[in-house]
């Protein structure tokens, strides 16, 4: 039997109050303590009281969003970060960000700006949001109204699909030009956020989508795809005839590359699929030949820090403290990513991506993704209480343990 610390049962009661959703993604568990020793930890604390000093202090716009120009996502994505890192719902700048977010609910019930083409992610990450603050059930109704309209936009019967599409279960941008993983994976975070369980009828059409997009030959992926790489990974999209952003293989294969391989497996892991499954074992594979912090496998420095966020959320998921490589080394992941994102921030307490496509040359978007990469590290375990995890100090007092 396992005894909890003094701070873990405050964590587990403080959590146990707040959480009002009927489901939670399935690593419900939670890592527990972080073994690292005090200079991580010390690092961990530097790295996440200088980002969230960054946006706090200097970059929140007069109508509560940050980086506006790209919709409401990174002001969802930066509000969740700040909620995840011991900032309350009636915190000033909090609460001015979730009013943002709150007054571009459309009449259809998603979530973003008026016109946008990516009505998708911008519901998606605002649902997460809004799942993160909705500690006396006061977003109920808006997360509800979102849920549906997330549901209605899926590619299913309702676009003419059948199972038998490629297209079929996922989830595009909005724009109806095809579903794609990266969508499909922020679809599915939702979804849970929202309160579906693992058996939804929306979770598992999404979640056939997702095993088509794995190279990987098995009874889950019926695409002619399937076995021409087939090294557990996954890419981009099987749909409009496929497309993977790290290239094709010489027979037409499409390559598998790290930020995608993560959200597969972490989409494969909250559409309740088990870890023994050949699909997560394949995944996972892929994982330990290619395991880095370095660069994104496949795609150098293009979408760096989405991957640092899917690397986490990932491994988080699988809920284990150590990754072993294909060589069967053990890594301390969660120390290893505190390590390189610090040795990666700017003076500012900001990142910033000098390869700047997917928008990563933004420094709200990317500080946004580290903010929310490193919640899966914190000492005391994950910070999102969607996630198993409580808030268990402010990011600025967590050594005073206030």
């Amino acid at each position: 039997m396992r005894f909890l610390s003094v701070q873990s049962v405050k964590t587990l009661l403080v959590s146990m109050v707040v959480t009002t959703l009927s489901a939670a993604p399935t690593n419900a568990g939670g890592l527990g303590k972080a073994e690292y020793g005090p200079e991580v930890a010390r690092q961990y604390q530097a790295a996440v009281a200088k980002a969230v000093t960054f946006l706090e202090k200097s970059q929140q716009e007069e109508d509560g969003s940050w980086s506006s120009f790209a919709g409401v996502g990174p002001t969802a994505l930066v509000t969740t970060a700040l909620l995840r890192h011991g900032r309350a719902s009636a915190d000033p700048v909090v609460k001015k960000g979730l009013e943002y977010v709150l007054a571009h609910q459309q009449v259809d019930g998603g979530i973003y700006v008026e016109g946008s083409s990516h009505r998708n992610y911008e519901t998606c990450v605002a649902v997460v949001c809004l799942a993160e603050a909705n500690t006396n059930g006061r977003y109920d109704n808006t997360i509800k109204k979102a849920d549906a309209f997330l549901k209605g936009i899926q590619w299913d019967e309702g676009e003419g699909k059948t199972r038998q599409d490629p297209e079929y279960g996922g989830a595009g941008y909005g724009s109806q030009k095809r579903p794609d993983l990266s969508n499909t994976s922020f679809f599915i975070d939702a979804l849970r956020a929202a309160g579906n369980d693992e058996d939804d009828e929306a979770l598992q059409r999404a979640l056939l989508f997702v095993s088509r997009c794995q190279n990987l030959d098995s009874e889950f992926n019926d695409q002619p795809q399937a076995g021409k790489v087939n090294d557990g990974g996954f890419f981009y999209t099987v749909a409009a005839g496929g497309e993977s952003k790290a290239g094709e293989s010489a027979d037409g294969g499409l390559r598998s590359y790290g930020s995608m391989t993560y959200a597969g497996l972490k989409s494969l892991i909250y559409a309740g699929v088990e870890k023994n499954d050949q699909r997560v074992k394949a995944a996972k594979t892929w994982i330990g030949k290619h395991y880095t912090l370095e660069d994104n496998p496949g795609m150098d420095a293009q979408g760096l820090y989405y991957y640092y966020h899917t690397f986490g959320k990932c491994l988080g998921a699988l809920d284990a403290p150590t990754f072993v490589d294909e060589n069967g080394k053990a890594h301390d992941w969660r120390a290893e990513l505190i390590q390189e994102l610090a040795q990666r921030q700017r003076e500012d307490g900001s990142w910033t991506n000098e390869t700047t496509r997917w928008l990563e040359g933004d420094p709200n978007l990317v500080t946004a993704y580290c903010l929310l990469a490193l919640g899966y590290c914190h000492p005391d375990g994950p910070t999102s209480r969607l996630e198993g995890g409580g808030v268990p100090g402010t990011a600025v007092n967590v050594e005073s343990g206030s």
